[in-house]
Parts: C-alpha cells; structure tokens; sequence
C-alpha cells in the first residue's frame, strides 16, 4: 500500500498505509493512555483510535498529559 501524507502537531509526516491513529500512535512510540487524539479537529476517544482510518492530507494534533504536582 501507498504512504499517506498526513499532518502531525503542524508538521509533514508520511506513515505506511493503510493506517488507523492506533497505528500511527504506536509507530510514534506513544502509549495512547497518555496523550489526547484530535483527528481533522474532531477528539477522538480512545475506543475509537483502532476504528479511526487514516487518509491523506489528514491532520492530527497530539497533546501529551504531563504529570507533576
């Protein structure tokens, strides 16, 4: 399959298709208990990342939860 051209936090990234954001969270090394997905400005829950395809010229934000106190 093709690589998509997709938008990761404002900057380019291909990833190998076809991918799901379950997929491409786990090919950043990210665990997706720990970060918030938005998908073409949508907030995807996280049952959903698995079920939520990739497709060129998408745009993903990640927003990491940082710990502390």
């Amino acid at each position: 399959m093709p690589d998509l051209a997709i938008t990761v936090n404002g900057e380019p990234r291909t990833v190998p298709g076809p991918a799901t954001l379950d997929d491409l969270l786990h090919g950043l090394g990210l665990d997706a208990r720990t970060v918030v997905v938005e998908h073409n400005r949508r907030i995807v829950r996280r049952p959903k990342l698995g079920e939520t395809p990739l497709a060129p010229g998408d745009a993903v934000e990640l927003v990491h939860f940082v710990g502390g106190g």
